[in-house]
């Protein structure tokens, strides 16, 4: 697997290009947004992305790699300096997997960026077919025509709310997202609920997809989360 490594510190770079080959991954490194952008990124299977460098920053290269169809799909862990709980949030919220602080921990760097590769594989097996309009994870298959929602061979009743969500959910994999996030893209826009109402869905729909349910993750302070 190819890690792209994009730092202005030398050092860093230096240090993780030598500890992530000491695990098998082929790593190539860039000191600037504006040097790894020439790079042919499709070919990467993630990238370990510093925030504040020169011109660029690494905010605006997710932003870029999310607007590109042949890189949207690419895994991104920050690492930064930066602290506080609103570059974590803003970090997330524009496309990235996760978010580890400097200094350090190569330990921790290299369970991250497994943990990160092994949902970036398993998120593979949750696929939309525009053919039939379908939306299939492991025993899970959502009907966007029909509407309907069958678990492990069993046709499960439906609210439309419970419907949307766990359609969203399955087309965004392991992102993070908020309570308004959710009342923007699954409720009625002319519908004005309270963000308890979000929660309650929740729980109903955890319990309705049976064993399944423990994969949508509550993340305290952020919101949820469907985590393959």
């Amino acid at each position: 697997m190819k890690i792209l490594v994009v730092d202005d510190e030398l050092d860093i770079c230096e240090i993780l290009k030598y500890n992530l080959e000491t695990e098998g991954f082929d790593v190539v490194t860039a000191s600037s947004v504006e040097e790894a952008i020439e790079l042919p990124l499709q070919d990467y299977s993630l990238i370990l992305l510093d925030v504040m460098m020169g011109e660029m920053s690494g905010f605006q290269m997710v932003r870029r790699l999310k607007n590109n169809s042949s890189t949207a799909g690419i895994p991104v862990i920050f690492i930064t300096a930066l602290d506080g709980e609103d570059n974590l949030v803003k970090g997330l919220n524009i496309g990235a997997d996760d978010y580890i602080a400097k200094p350090l921990s190569m330990k921790e760097v290299k369970a991250r960026v497994r943990a990160v590769l092994r949902r970036s594989s398993s998120s593979q097996q949750a696929v939309a077919h525009p053919d039939d309009s379908r939306i299939v994870y492991k025993g899970i298959t959502l009907d966007l025509n029909a509407k309907t929602v069958t678990c492990d061979g069993q046709k499960l009743v439906f609210t439309k709310l419970e419907f949307e969500l766990l359609s969203f959910f399955l087309q965004h994999p392991n992102k993070v997202f908020s309570r308004e996030d959710l009342l923007k893209y699954c409720w009625p826009q002319d519908v004005m609920v309270l963000d308890r109402t979000v929660d309650v869905n929740i729980t109903r729909l955890r319990k309705k997809i049976g064993h399944y349910g423990k994969q949508i993750k509550t993340r305290v302070g952020y919101g949820y989360c469907f985590e393959e």
